[in-house]
């Protein structure tokens, strides 16, 4: 059926032929030439066009159209090959003698017109082939191109890979061989382009066919970064062994080998974590060499034993003083936004930060009027970090120890945080359901069902469980004295309370032990904050004084948390802004504005008639928070003190030693009532020097549906009344005694802040929130003069007239550094 002659697929488009053949066959010659005739003018009109040829075919018209692909294709493969020969004979290979240099990067103010400091000018000295050890030229191509002798110098996928990732603005992207990455170096900036690739494409190609291996390599050497502010093999030899490059041994040639791949993060200056890394990729360089028979097998293996030794890094005379930690912390910032080494010290960078002078200073000199006499700051780490609420701007710190002298910056470092963790666990209560005028147990001690007991204090004054406060103490109360067992009642009477206390502060500020973005910090983890710990709430975490005070600062935004941070805009050295800190990026809200309030409210009353007394001296709005942490064997290793303005919220840490040290027994007092609290309110006395008095929101009184009816208020009274005042004995074994108590003060009337000698303009002076006013304060004044006398320990003690609280026992947590059986762990917390 499909070859019929009337099928309608045959018939179609072909009628005119069959028709023709037909009439030929059946009628006769004149027949058929008429019938031909007929159908080939018929067919023939059907398909030819205007001008009576015949139209083209689809094979025709693409063949047609490629052979104009091919054409322009060919043109333009010849036009680009015009292009480059004419670009490779015009590209001329640099001096790196000459041609090579780098532009420091400056560090600035928050107003971004005076300077903080710099990072590395040039510190480049180069040296011929042959001065340069054989070891050190086998380390390095044995760790960053061991086809180097043999390869022709060119990764060209490596090349496509790179410009295709850095024109989209991922991750710069470096090359393979050691050719490829000379000739970055020689053009070190920040442009990512096609343009950019294609030179150090074109110019890797010239330079690997007209200069000698030999001749590459000792460029390479004598330009690539090693890390120190260290451009060449050279100043790299000084920088890390003081030494000349001839002088280098087979272990610091791994080395310096290894640091190439990442000049900061194998930096043994760095930190542990650092030479741990350093020793891995030491590892794999003298393993390189081995194989590749550079270094006898057993003389690597010999090497790879242990690192070589290090002298102590010198550190540059601008990085004295406060000077050296804020520089860390920019380029730390710096690393993490994704800035290169290469960049930081030799990109001509222009940071903006967001340190002020004025809390730089206040910081520093509230630090020295506060602290104890005789107690050097070797042993007595004192750390200080103020962040402005709505911002998460770091706008002042103290780092404790000169950097010349110590790189540890306690700010960041931090320690166990004890009953400052205890507003976190007040915030989580209530927004599962309580409220400021619910009660919880404050006897002592509180038992755990498995035999875990948390003790009050009191146990110096003679009371061998504590002291009790009664069972029914409101949530306000029970801040106000830092009582242990009713926060841990707090935290067992919330569904699932420490993995809810742990969230809570998450989100306003405290970091996890893992580093996670979306709960950044600094630094970007807290120790031992875990949210499977019962007795989270006493502030077992270790977590820095940073952290704390952006923390706090969560509550004094009304619930609503901005990262902290240090630096707000970078530039390249010709004005094109390379980043810019967004606030609506860098803000989340953490609690509720009404529970914000609550918790604000009740940390106020800490300040008015708690443990926190001290900052009243500072004479205007103010809440806080003090805490006393203590270890497994009861001795006091941390106090603090953390508190806000509507302004600035600022903490306050003193420990000792390694961080772990005992303070009980060697300070005069070891409360964080007492000399932190002392620090805070002289701190915050400069910081608020010619800043207008702002008051705090009235509490909402949030009352949910609490998960625990047996927490309702009492009912003739919102609040348990105060356990009668005791008078405690000192501890018989402390050679210092706790400060003197003295007759409470009253609450004083806030009033604006009037023009002194170290401010004459008052408000109109250098506020510390005003990020385009850099003058320091330098002599800034207290409400009040600080009276002291030496005590026997030669420590300072404050006068039984001066204005402050009574002095509050405190509430005394043991911590466990190490884990304990749950049956042995006897907690006993210091609120003060």
């Amino acid at each position: 059926m499909s070859d019929h002659p009337t099928s309608g697929r045959r018939r179609t488009g072909s009628s005119g032929k069959r028709s023709a053949r037909s009439s030929t066959q059946g009628a006769g010659r004149g027949a058929g030439t008429r019938g031909s005739a007929s159908a080939g003018t018929s067919g023939k009109a059907g398909r030819s066009g205007k001008n009576g040829k015949k139209p083209l075919t689809r094979k025709q018209i693409a063949w047609r159209i490629g052979r104009w692909v091919i054409a322009a294709g060919l043109a333009f493969v010849l036009v680009l090959v015009g292009l480059a020969i004419a670009a490779y004979k015009m590209t001329d290979i640099p001096n790196p003698n000459r041609d090579f240099q780098t532009e420091a990067t400056y560090v600035y103010y928050a107003g971004g017109h005076q300077q903080l400091g710099r990072f590395a000018e040039q510190n480049r000295d180069s040296i011929p082939y042959d001065e340069m050890p054989q070891t050190i030229k086998d380390a390095v191509v044995a760790a960053e191109n061991r086809t180097f002798w043999t390869d022709k110098g060119i990764d060209p996928k490596g090349i496509i890979r790179a410009a295709f990732s850095n024109a989209r603005g991922n991750a710069t992207q470096g090359a393979s061989t050691i050719t490829q990455q000379y000739v970055k170096i020689l053009y070190l900036n920040q442009e990512r382009s096609y343009k950019r690739k294609l030179k150090e494409a074109i110019l890797s190609l010239k330079i690997q066919r007209t200069m000698s291996k030999e001749k590459i390599l000792e460029g390479y050497l004598n330009t690539i970064y090693f890390g120190r502010g260290a451009y060449g093999i050279q100043a790299a030899a000084e920088a890390y062994f003081q030494k000349p490059a001839k002088k280098l041994t087979l272990r610091q040639s791994a080395v310096l080998a290894a640091v190439l791949n990442n000049p900061y993060g194998l930096d043994p200056e760095n930190g542990k974590d650092a030479k741990e890394a350093l020793k891995e990729r030491y590892d794999y360089v003298l393993e390189n060499m081995a194989e590749d028979g550079t270094a006898p097998a057993a003389r690597a293996e010999h090497a790879e034993k242990r690192l070589p030794r290090f002298p102590k890094a010198k550190a540059g005379d601008m990085y004295g003083g406060q000077r050296g930690h804020a520089l860390t912390l920019v380029k730390n910032e710096l690393l993490r936004l994704g800035f290169t080494p290469e960049q930081i010290e030799g990109g001509g960078l222009r940071v903006k930060t967001t340190f002020t002078k004025k809390a730089m200073n206040a910081a520093e000199q509230g630090v020295k009027e506060a602290e104890p006499d005789g107690f050097s700051d070797k042993n007595l780490h004192v750390g200080v970090a103020s962040v402005e609420p709505g911002t998460g701007a770091l706008r002042g710190f103290y780092g404790g120890q000169d950097f010349l002298k110590s790189q540890i910056n306690w700010a960041s470092s931090g320690g166990m945080v004890g009953s400052t963790m205890k507003p976190v666990t007040l915030a989580a209560a209530l927004q599962a359901g309580f409220s400021l005028k619910d009660t919880f147990d404050g006897n002592s001690p509180y038992e755990f069902p498995d035999g875990l007991t948390v003790h009050n204090e009191g146990e110096q004054a003679g009371e061998a469980d504590g002291h009790s406060y009664g069972s029914h103490v409101t949530a306000t109360y029970a801040l106000e004295e830092s009582i242990n067992t009713a926060f841990v009642d707090m935290s067992n009477s919330i569904p699932d309370g420490p993995q809810k206390i742990y969230k809570t502060g998450l989100r306003m500020g405290i970091p996890p032990t893992k580093a996670d973005k979306a709960y950044p910090g600094i630094p970007a983890t807290s120790g031992d904050y875990d949210p499977d710990d019962v007795l989270i709430t006493l502030g077992r975490a270790g977590i820095s004084p940073i952290n704390m005070a952006n923390t706090y600062a969560t509550i004094a935004n009304g619930g609503v948390r901005s990262n902290v941070h240090v630096i707000d805009k970078v530039t390249d050295p010709d004005g094109t802004v390379l980043y810019r800190y967004k606030q609506d990026d860098n803000s989340s809200r953490a609690i509720s504005e009404d529970i914000s309030d609550d918790v604000s409210y009740a940390m106020q009353q800490v300040v008015q008639s708690g443990t926190g007394r001290a900052a009243l001296a500072l004479g205007r709005p103010a809440a806080g928070k003090t805490g006393t942490a203590t270890n497994d064997k009861g001795d006091v290793v941390s106090a603090w003190f953390v508190g806000y303005t509507p302004q600035l919220a600022t903490a306050v840490m003193y420990t000792r030693g390694n961080g772990r040290g005992k303070l009980d027994g060697w300070l005069p007092s070891y409360f964080g009532a007492d000399y932190p609290a002392d620090t805070w309110t002289a701190v915050m006395q400069r910081d608020m020097d010619g800043v207008p008095v702002e008051e705090f929101p009235p509490p909402a009184n949030v009352d949910g549906d609490a998960p625990d009816d047996d927490h309702e208020p009492l009912p003739t009274r919102t609040a348990a009344p105060p356990p009668p005042k005791k008078t405690h004995k000192p501890e018989p074994e402390h050679t210092h005694k706790p400060h003197p108590s003295a007759p409470p003060t009253p609450t004083p009337t806030p009033t604006p802040t009037q023009p002194s000698p170290s401010n004459p303009g008052g408000s109109g002076g250098c506020p510390v929130l005003n990020p385009n006013c850099d003058e320091p304060s330098e002599t800034p004044t207290s409400s009040e003069p600080s009276s002291t006398t030496s005590s026997p320990g030669g420590g300072k003690t404050k006068s039984p007239g001066q204005n402050r609280a009574p002095l509050a026992w405190a509430v005394r947590p043991t911590y466990a550094d190490r884990p304990m059986s749950p049956a042995s762990r006897s907690l006993t917390d210091d609120a003060a």
